[in-house]
């Protein structure tokens, strides 16, 4: 019986693998962070015989409240992630599995990988309306890749997408894997109608380094990228600085980033409503975006979800919020659950990356609401 975590986006601390039925294991931190909660590694073992996976010391992670409902996720494969039913107390999170092959993956959701990254990148540059840019390297080396879509003129507008500034959130990229399929069909009446109107630029990892890591939320530095909006830098944050340059030689007049949220299970947004400069029109905005989204798809909500900001009380520091300030355009972060959708929950998948590709699509033709009205 062995258990490893040597490969892209792995993450584990083998505490003790002796017993198939008392396997003890912790999660490794962010590097030079006290974040911790992805975790990410390969069972290797005799099939069809009980295991008992413990994961501990988990009151201490990230977000503990993340723990409670929450079900692992495992594949033969790779490619099918499926649920398995587990129980959090006590600090600790426990899941049985009679695996059908010698080797099984765990992950705390399905996991994208640095190499479908790179494939999904050369895949879009080879459709007619995409051209890919690199706007610098990360901390590690990684190129800091943005996707334009469409041929920019004055009358057009600017719409920014931006995903997984949290690697460990990689539903964000599954959803963005959605949205450029869509907007790419030369077929898609959606795509037809928006990028006559608009073009894109389009982000779907603003944290590489991270996400090859292992990492929950940091980049290679230890830092939170979502906290570095007012003031990043090369030194800290490059994939901030690049990508803040390129939307002020661009200009924006939309922008959704993309996230996950650990502990709340349902599908939201959080706006702008606590920028200084918050007016009617941005309301209207985020009203017609919320409205569109909820007729398009049932696998949206606007009850649940963050406090809002009290007005001037937002922080700069975050993107959606320093966009909209920056920009005075209408933006969004995404949220979506690691756990269930429990509007329409399904035992056996959860959220899972097929359900946050096709959020992503239908996120999309919601922005046919409004593209007309951004300026």
């Amino acid at each position: 019986m062995k258990i490893s975590s040597n490969f892209d986006s792995g993450n584990i601390k083998v505490i003790d693998v002796t017993d198939p039925l008392n396997i003890q294991l912790e999660i490794n931190n962010d590097h030079n962070s006290e974040f911790y909660q992805w975790f990410h590694f390969r069972l290797e073992t005799t099939p069809y015989q009980l295991h008992k996976l413990n994961i501990n010391q988990l009151e201490k992670s990230a977000y503990p409240d993340g723990w409670e409902g929450y079900q692992a996720v495992a594949s033969y494969d790779r490619q099918t992630w499926f649920r398995v039913p587990s129980n959090y107390e006590n600090g600790t999170l426990s899941f049985e599995i009679e695996p059908e092959c010698g080797s099984v993956y765990f992950a705390y959701f399905a996991p994208y990988s640095y190499d479908r990254h790179l494939d999904l990148l050369s895949w879009a540059q080879t459709q007619g309306a995409c051209q890919l840019q690199t706007l610098g390297e990360t901390l590690d080396g990684r190129d800091m890749s943005v996707l334009k879509i469409g041929e920019p003129n004055e009358d057009k507008k600017v719409i920014w997408v931006t995903a997984r500034q949290h690697p460990g959130e990689t539903m964000a990229e599954w959803f963005v894997e959605g949205l450029l399929h869509k907007l790419l069909d030369d077929e898609d009446p959606h795509a037809a109608a928006l990028l006559s109107k608009a073009v894109f630029y389009i982000v779907p990892n603003m944290n590489p380094d991270g996400s090859v890591r292992g990492h929950l939320r940091t980049n290679a530095k230890g830092v939170n990228l979502n906290r570095e909006w007012q003031t990043p830098s090369m030194e800290n944050s490059p994939e901030v600085y690049l990508v803040l340059n390129k939307m002020r030689e661009t200009g924006l007049d939309m922008h959704l980033d993309i996230h996950g949220d650990e502990a709340i299970p349902y599908n939201f947004v959080a706006g702008s409503e606590g920028i200084p400069s918050y007016d009617e029109r941005l309301k209207n905005l985020e009203d017609s975006f919320k409205a569109a989204l909820l007729t398009i798809t049932p696998e949206f909500q606007d009850e649940h979800g963050y406090p809002k900001d009290e007005p001037g009380q937002a922080l700069l520091t975050v993107a959606s919020s320093a966009t909209a300030e920056e920009f005075k355009a209408l933006t969004y972060t995404i949220e979506m659950p690691f756990k269930d959708n429990n509007d329409l929950p399904d035992p056996d998948y959860g959220w899972s990356d097929r359900r946050s590709y096709q959020f992503g699509q239908d996120t999309l033709a919601a922005i046919v609401n409004v593209v007309d009205t951004l300026r």
